[in-house]
């Protein structure tokens, strides 16, 4: 019987708390954390091994070394410097990409085939890099993206329309950062569209640019209070690796490698995607209001200026 077996390159805030919620979500049986900190990732690895009596299943936990992976089915990316509240995530780009850098040549000759999540910020840029430095299967590299965006946006629609936001289908798309965009015209609410539900339970317009704006403020705010995003990333990427392991074939907005998608060629970024045992499995090329078009390709143009960056340190 095939175990299922994750490493996760980078044990801080973010990385423990993906290998936290991937055991108690029963959706690993070990993991092996890898950080430049050895003690760090030792001490990550004790204390999820000291939770293993009261979780799902078994789970083996340890700090290991790149060579270990090379039986992994899945890597989760999640290294570089902490990012501060009123700090850019493009301000620490030169310094992120030093340390793949040294990074990926370690995970390249691990002799690793599995599937790579990125989750290391900015997400869409740093999968870009990370897929043109290996040359990796496309379908088999992608990021969370927007999944963790989505999910702001439909816990502010739940909370302002009173409803359950399970109720609700609602994606951001394009960039996972201050750029990203909403596909208005394809939010519905039990099937029906967004407009229909609106006018149907008399509800007045909505605002959608403050809505959009309050979603994108979602992750500043955690990171204003307590200095690191965690539980919501943690829990997106369990939400992603569950579709992955269990063939789910679920559609999420993870960042994934455009081919001419939604006009787009040569990078990442967030579109509906099916996510099942073979990685990508398909794209969903929704048709946009012309606002929305122009909304997405601003955005992809941002991921895109931003990548060309990495090439000028």
């Amino acid at each position: 019987m095939k175990v299922r077996k994750i490493g996760i390159i980078g044990a801080g805030h973010v990385g423990s708390h993906v290998g936290f919620a991937l055991a108690t979500q029963g959706e690993v049986d070990e993991l092996v954390l890898i950080d430049c900190d050895q003690e760090k990732a030792r001490a990550q690895a004790l204390d999820i091994e000291d939770a293993v009596s009261y979780l799902p299943h078994h789970v083996k936990a340890s700090a290991g070394e790149y060579q270990e992976l090379v039986d992994a089915d899945c890597v989760v990316i999640c290294v570089g410097p902490p990012s501060g509240p009123s700090e850019d995530r493009l301000d620490e780009l030169e310094e992120l990409v030093g340390v793949l850098d040294d990074v990926l040549p370690k995970l390249q000759e691990s002799g690793f085939k599995g599937f790579i999540i990125n989750i290391s910020n900015p997400a869409d840029v740093i999968t870009t890099y990370i897929q043109e430095y290996l040359d990796y299967p496309q379908e088999r590299i992608f990021s969370t993206g927007c999944v963790l965006d989505s999910a702001r946006l439909q816990s502010q629609l739940a909370n302002m329309l009173k409803i359950n936001r399970q109720s609700l289908n609602a994606f951001c798309l394009g960039e996972h950062g201050f750029s990203a965009m909403i596909p208005w015209s394809h939010v519905t609410i039990s099937g029906q569209p967004l407009v229909s539900y609106l006018a149907a339970q008399d509800l007045g317009p909505l605002n959608y640019e403050q809505l959009l704006q309050e979603t994108k403020d979602g992750g500043y705010q955690v990171l204003l209070g307590k200095g690191a995003t965690e539980f919501g990333i943690a829990t997106a990427l369990v939400e992603v690796i569950k579709s992955l392991f269990h063939d789910e074939r679920k559609i999420l907005p993870v960042s994934v490698y455009l081919d001419g998608q939604y006009g787009q060629e040569g990078i990442f970024a967030s579109v509906p995607a099916i996510i099942g045992k073979r990685g990508v499995e398909g794209l969903l090329e929704w048709q946009l209001s012309e606002g929305e078009q122009a909304d997405f390709e601003r955005s992809c143009a941002i991921i895109r200026t931003n990548f060309a960056k990495i090439h000028t340190f």
